[in-house]
């Protein structure tokens, strides 16, 4: 499936001024994939891993790729293919940014001047994954 990069970016962007990491990296991918959840759903689904899970920071996942992992088993039906990229989602944001802490790449929440692109980041990753 191709993801139009650019609509995706706009999602992430416009809902990264409201949303957490999570929910707008969960909702881009999905919206843009035109998959079969409710705006309600991601909202519920998303909000739980914000700010590293439960706004904890520290040491938690950051929210752009547990959102990017959710969107991945929602829009992917292969179990095996939901594994691999999940794996490579993991590694393509780790090497990027050097960790997948919330806490390292926020400055435990104090600074989230990074946050939008690394949401868009994985997201274009997540794109990738999906067309190939």
């Amino acid at each position: 499936m191709k993801l139009d990069k650019k609509i995706l970016e706009e999602k992430i962007r416009q809902y990264r001024k409201t949303k957490s990491c999570s929910e707008s990296t969960l909702m881009g991918l999905c919206e843009t994939a035109d998959a079969d959840i409710t705006k309600e759903k991601m909202i519920r689904l998303g909000c739980g891993f914000a700010g590293g899970i439960g706004g904890t920071f520290d040491e938690g996942t950051c929210g752009a790729v547990t959102g990017a992992l959710m969107a991945n088993g929602i829009v992917i039906d292969d179990t095996g293919k939901i594994k691999a990229n999940a794996k490579e989602i993991f590694n393509s944001f780790k090497e990027e940014y050097g960790t997948v802490r919330c806490d390292k790449i926020s400055d435990n929440g104090k600074d989230k001047s990074p946050c939008v692109d690394c949401c868009v980041f994985i997201a274009n990753k997540v794109a990738d994954l999906w067309d190939g």
